[in-house]
């Protein structure tokens, strides 16, 4: 009777053995794609973060399409800190928001700062979260222009031009805007302003006319945003997870998925850094059209 039982608890032993070993196996998965992972089990919310200046808007699309075909994504967090940046990526990021509140709930939380630009975006989710101190608004458009006339004249440096039409090198660097120049760029300016005035509007479901009154490049706080109708909620990134859950009818805790982030070497960490501040410097000097707040 015992040589009978013999082979049933080797089999239980080994069933037993595989079974701590899938067990242990999970747990190691688990902790190493940890709650960012898009293999997490249970009701999750996406996390986008936006921040420093708005000049390229390939990885938040990219980011934001993925999130949205994410079934078990169940809505998304907008972690926005950021002055605002160049008008064309800014606007196709704000598409890209009003694309997907139609099929998922998308929640805005301002960090220290979610200026022009980082507000236009904003304006396009389903509710906004600021801080009472945050740095919001500047609702305009700026557009700079670097001269080195004066330079070259003292280094003996003479640039001519030969051009097509009056306007060709209009904002060039080698001489003075003439008032023309300045009449067709603030014409540009205005167009440009028309846009972002009515992108808010329609974010917020507010008047154009109401928001043209405050939109003069002015700067709120949180609190005073909320006062005017451009902010829904005061609170931190918690109260905005908090919100999210509710509007996506998610019960107890939620997992927070982020974007996956490339792994770099300390020496690719450092050539990066570099170029990006080599990069910054000339692209300050650049003459573009932004929504971009530029203090601080």
């Amino acid at each position: 009777m015992a040589k009978k039982r013999h082979p049933i608890l080797i089999i239980l032993v080994i069933l037993g053995g595989i079974a701590l070993f899938l067990g242990t196996t999970m747990v190691i998965v688990l902790k190493v794609i940890g709650p960012s992972s898009s293999l997490s089990f249970g009701d999750k919310i996406g996390v986008i973060p936006i921040e420093g200046t708005i000049s390229n808007s390939d990885m938040i699309i990219s980011q934001l399409v993925e999130f949205r075909k994410d079934k078990g994504i169940k809505a998304i967090i907008l972690r926005i800190n950021s002055p605002g940046g160049s008008v064309g990526p800014t606007q196709e990021i704000y598409r890209e928001v009003r694309k997907t509140i139609k099929t998922k709930k998308v929640v805005v939380s301002m960090g220290e700062v979610a200026a022009s630009g980082g507000y236009y975006i904003a304006a396009a989710a389903n509710k906004i979260v600021a801080n009472p101190g945050t740095i919001t608004g500047s609702i305009g458009v700026i557009m700079n222009f670097v001269r080195f006339e004066d330079l070259f004249k003292k280094i003996g440096i003479d640039m001519e031009v030969l051009k097509s039409g009056e306007f060709k090198d209009i904002g060039s660097p080698h001489r003075k805007l003439t008032e023309r120049d300045k009449e067709l760029i603030n014409a540009l300016i205005g167009d440009i302003q028309r846009q972002f005035e009515e992108g808010v509007a329609k974010g917020r479901h507010l008047p154009v006319e109401e928001i043209q009154q405050i939109a003069d490049g002015r700067i709120f706080s949180g609190a005073q945003a909320k006062e005017l109708g451009l902010v829904d909620i005061l609170g931190n990134f918690q109260d905005a997870i908090k919100i999210a859950r509710n509007l996506a009818g998610i019960k107890g805790d939620a997992i927070l998925v982020y974007p996956k982030k490339a792994r770099l070497s300390l020496r690719d960490l450092l050539v990066e850094n570099a170029a990006k501040l080599v990069s910054d410097v000339f692209q300050k000097m650049k003459t573009r059209m932004e929504y971009r707040w530029s203090g601080f």
